[in-house]
């Protein structure tokens, strides 16, 4: 039995906070994961950020609205799903992801939570669990899954390497060559193809 575990922001989504740095003219929001392994740390930066400049909840959601999911990314996700299950497992919150979950169709989403104060600023954040990528796919493991694990970012790398099969998509240079042992794939049809070979073994 496999499920497949897919990060959301870059590689079903473009990045949340890149799209929010752009609207808002705030170059400094545009570090992700892809910069910064540390999300504690990440995070803290970001909501000093956001309380400094005065913006809150609703001006973050009001971008998400006009994010759209990459080309191609609904129609590789219902493939996939085709073939099996799949969960999103994402380091984004409940308060960002609804409206990108609909666009794709209502997949299964894991991630975490925002504290929002009653003024609608972003005060903290809630982990759903600590390491929540990697722990998540070692307790589908312990219910007799064999995880298949795709992402982008720092923070996708344990569970990719703890799954029966992982691989990098449109990662950075950095990554791929800080763990050549990873496929490392471009294309929704590269990783489709990967991933179906890898549920024949």
């Amino acid at each position: 039995m496999y499920i497949t575990c897919l990060d959301l922001e870059g590689v079903l989504v473009p990045e949340i906070w890149i799209a929010f740095a752009e609207a808002s003219g705030i170059p400094a929001l545009k570090k992700t994961t892809r910069d910064e392994p540390d999300y504690d740390k990440l995070m803290k930066y970001r909501i000093a950020i956001l309380k400094e400049h005065g913006l809150g909840l609703k001006e973050i959601q009001d971008v998400i609205a006009t994010i759209d999911p990459m080309p191609g990314a609904k129609e590789f996700l219902d493939a996939l799903r085709e073939m099996g299950q799949v969960i999103i497992i994402s380091d984004t919150f409940k308060e960002f992801a609804a409206p990108l979950m609909k666009k794709l169709g209502w997949p299964t989403i894991f991630c975490n939570s925002l504290v929002v104060n009653e003024k609608g600023e972003v005060v903290d954040f809630r982990m759903r669990v600590e390491q929540s990528k990697l722990t998540t796919v070692k307790a589908l493991q312990s219910i007799g899954y064999d995880t298949i694990a795709s992402g982008d970012s720092f923070n996708d790398l344990a569970m990719i390497k703890a799954s029966k099969a992982g691989f990098l998509f449109r990662s950075t240079d950095r990554i791929k060559a800080d763990n050549p042992d990873l496929p490392a794939f471009e294309t929704y049809d590269e990783l489709l193809a990967a991933i179906k070979d890898a549920m024949r073994e």
